[in-house]
């Protein structure tokens, strides 16, 4: 597995991939391991997760340097982001067997009838780049304590990332084959979803490999859930904190510099705030500091791949040509790696690239609007529909927003985040399925119901 530093284009030390023999080899040991695994208590089970929260902190600036290194996220972002995963396994290591315990429903007299929530087995994991440690962790934390295993395949650029995670979970005290990270391409994975053995799949991704895996899923009868792409509304009201819809604004677009799937991307302004809210949005834009990602003081770092920038340069371009302003950016940084700065359209057509596709970078598009009803329409007229923030000091008018937005998650007077505590997932072509929380922890299980009866009863 060839891997580059996209901070400065050069070549880092290759991964060896895995072939089919060791692809066949895991699928064995993952169901061997599944029958023990289960078998576990569920506190035991909790009891492994915090030992990785404690191997994740005890290590901390090296897997954040190694996410730096592999996909260029900014250091401190890296650290972030090893500390949630922490606090992932903290949380369902004090909430699972809650989260998890038998749910006694009454039915007839005599009878004891309760639903039990039990593993389905071996579930493959489909991971992206842009957040590698928390992506796996936050299906990690949930469904291997549940009492199923997992089968990791990551993205192509970040393998030490998925070779760090395994030994993670060794260290922490987990079973071999309780978790295994395959270096392979996407080839294998039709392969594998059809084999008996595996019983589920999870992918995080674009929505051309969400449609992918789940056809093939959906032929086998398998369980899946996706987690596929956005393009985040960001509505700013007439009556919102222009300062604080601008500032974090900023940060909701540039987040993972610009690399996040719930990133805010159309920024939707009433007409009579526009203006303030462009000028005030452009300079934190400005502010920010584009560099070496290995610098706490940089904002923004290279974009994870050379050919992801040039993707990313493309959508503006198209957009420029369609009509838009450029107000600030708008092409590739003239030094080494893959920088593209923070970049301001205006003016942007409502049938252009940057109105109708997922912008994976720091590109922000800027509408005005007359009204709420305009504002609603035009956010909600994508085909995604992952997340959607709207801002007014009109909290009830807020939370009415929030119900007429056709996402999976809507903040009032916030970016859109994740948060181990609330359920995480999309509509429409955003996927469907829900990561995190008790609504999570559920994906993966069976539903039992079960009912037990006396044999003689009175």
């Amino acid at each position: 597995m060839e891997r580059t530093n996209p901070a400065t284009g050069d070549a880092l030390e290759p991964v060896e991939d895995d072939d089919e023999e060791d692809v066949e080899a895991a699928l064995s040991r993952a169901s061997e391991t599944f029958e023990e695994w289960s078998e576990q208590p569920i506190g035991e089970r909790q009891q492994r997760l915090a030992s990785a929260a404690d191997v994740l902190r005890e290590n901390k600036a090296e897997y954040a340097e190694l996410m730096t290194r592999e996909m260029g996220k900014p250091i401190s972002g890296a650290t972030a982001e090893v500390e949630k995963c922490a606090w992932v396994c903290e949380y369902y290591a004090e909430r699972a067997d809650e989260f998890l315990a038998e749910e006694v429903i009454g039915s007839d007299p005599e009878t004891e009838t309760f639903v039990s929530y039990e593993p389905l087995g071996p579930v493959l994991a489909v991971m992206p780049w842009n957040y590698p440690f928390w992506q796996v962790f936050r299906f990690i934390a949930p469904h291997l304590t549940a009492g199923n295993v997992g089968l990791l395949k990551h993205a192509s650029n970040v393998p030490g990332c998925a070779q760090a995670i395994e030994e993670i979970l060794l260290e922490a005290g987990y079973p071999e084959g309780v978790f295994q990270s395959l270096i392979i391409h996407s080839d294998p994975i039709e392969d594998m979803l059809r084999d008996d053995r595996l019983k589920a799949v999870t992918l995080t991704g674009s929505e051309a490999a969400g449609r992918a895996v789940a056809e093939t899923a959906g032929s086998e009868v398998k369980k899946s859930v996706l987690e596929l792409g956005g393009n985040d509304p960001f509505v700013v009201m007439e009556d919102a904190d222009i300062d604080a819809a601008a500032t974090v604004g900023t940060q909701g677009r540039t987040v993972n510099s610009g690399q996040s799937c719930i990133a805010a991307k159309r920024f939707i302004v009433h007409e009579d705030v526009y203006d303030e809210f462009l000028t005030k949005f452009t300079e934190e834009m400005d502010a920010l500091t584009v560099g070496d990602p290995s610098e706490e003081a940089t904002d923004i770092g290279p974009q994870a791949r050379e050919d992801l920038m040039e993707d990313l340069d493309d959508q503006v371009e198209r957009t420029l040509e369609d009509g838009a302003s450029l107000e600030l950016g708008g092409e590739p940084l003239d030094r080494e790696g893959y920088f593209y700065p923070p970049t301001v359209l205006t003016n942007v057509p409502r049938d252009s690239a940057s109105a109708c596709e997922e912008v994976f970078g720091p590109s922000a598009a800027i509408f005005s609007v007359a009204d709420e009803e305009e504002a609603i329409e035009l956010a909600n007229d994508i085909d995604y529909g992952l997340g959607a923030s709207v801002w007014t000091e009109d909290l009830e008018r807020g939370e009415r927003l929030a119900h007429e937005l056709e996402a999976g998650m809507t903040y009032v007077n916030q970016m859109v985040k994740s948060d181990p505590r609330l359920p995480f997932g999309g509509v429409k072509d955003s996927g469907y399925g829900r990561e995190l929380a008790e609504l999570g922890i559920k994906e993966f299980v069976n539903r039992k119901n079960v009912w037990v009866q006396s044999a003689n009863p009175e």
